[in-house]
């Protein structure tokens, strides 16, 4: 079963910016969709950007005109970005995504997670 690996979580400053990466564990056909979530301690997960494999994008609105989620097809990884940062976004970040294994076979996959967290 494939997996997905996050990175760039880290400690910044309010105000400050990340950039997530998220990447498949093995080589892969792409990936489909591709959603970051967030998990902040006592509170449930919550899908924080989505892009379609046509690059149609969504935000929550907590986020809208900060944060910005795109992908690189060729290199089969997906990003975050996140300007502005507040201590608000502190969480946990995962990666999830509809993975083409081949043309014929898919499958989600989570990543394990990256720590953000925001001071002010």
């Amino acid at each position: 079963q494939v997996q997905l690996v996050e990175s760039g979580g880290g400690l910044v400053q309010a105000g400050g910016s990340l950039r997530l990466s998220c990447v498949a564990s093995r080589i892969i056909f792409m990936l489909n969709a591709v959603g970051w979530y967030r998990q902040a301690p006592g509170k449930q997960r919550e899908l924080v950007a989505g892009i379609t494999g046509g690059g149609a994008t969504n935000y929550a609105d907590s986020v809208k005109g900060r944060f910005t989620i795109s992908r690189d097809n060729a290199k089969n990884t997906a990003y975050l970005q996140m300007n502005s940062l507040k201590p608000e976004d502190t969480a946990v970040y995962y990666c999830n995504a509809n993975v083409a294994i081949s043309p014929y076979y898919s499958e989600n996959a989570w990543g394990q997670g990256t720590q953000v967290t925001v001071s002010s």
